[in-house]
Order: C-alpha cells, then structure tokens, then sequence
C-alpha cells in the first residue's frame, strides 16, 4: 500500500478539524457514499486531520463540495481537495522578519513610553511646586 504522500493528488482529498477521536471506519462510511475509496489515512500524533483517496477524480470533489462544514466524527469538518504541500512548505513561504527589523519597531515603542512618562512626572512635579 503507498504511502499517503505518494497517493495520486487528483484524488486525495484532505479532512481536517477532526476530532481526537476520529476513526478510519466513521470517515469511510462518510466518505465511501461519494464513489469508491483506495485508501484512508488518519493522523494519531498530532490527531485532527486525515487523507482519503478516491478510485475517481470526480467522486473527491463531489465529497468535497458536499461534505465540507458537515458534522462527522463529532465536529464540524474542513474538506478541500489536497494541494500536497506539507504544512513544512507552508511554513517556508511565509516571509520571516529577522530580528533586527523588530527591534527598531520595539525601542520606538518603549522611547514613546518613556516620554510619556516623563512628561507625567514634569507634571507632577510642577503641579507640586505650585502648591508650594
């Protein structure tokens, strides 16, 4: 049996928001009424997602349209056809800052801060010396 990664992407449909309590049989049974299945595969560490492979393009995408924010294994699911992109890939996509360009942001932030409070203790010495 192939792994999940090596299954044909135009029938691999991703589920997501499951339960930690998922079963192979509950999403079989919930998916198996859009076509015939190859495979399934649920996720045990971390839980909450699963793949299934359809026999045909057109029966995941069915299951996909219907099935998508429907309650099964007891939430309210997320169904998309797989981009087979990793959450890694996704992740190396994102620009990242480096640190410098957040510290300029940062130290702006505190000298603000420190002017405002210096601004309160001018005030509050002055309205002391006025008291006088």
């Amino acid at each position: 049996m192939a792994r999940y990664r090596e299954w044909d992407l135009a029938c691999k449909v991703y589920v997501g928001n499951l339960g930690s309590s998922a079963s192979k049989h509950e999403i079989e049974s919930a998916f198996g009424k859009y076509g015939p299945l190859r495979n399934v595969w649920v996720a045990r560490n971390p839980p909450g997602f699963a793949f299934v492979e359809f026999e045909d393009k057109r029966d995941a995408e069915d299951a996909c349209r219907s099935l998508d924010g429907q309650r099964c294994c007891g939430t309210r699911i997320r169904v998309e056809m797989s981009s087979g992109r990793t959450r890694r890939d996704d992740r190396s996509r994102r620009p990242r800052r480096s640190y410098r360009s957040r510290s300029p942001r940062r130290s702006r932030t505190r000298s603000l801060s420190r002017d405002r409070d210096r601004d309160r203790r001018s005030r509050s010495r002055s309205g002391s010396r006025d008291r006088r």
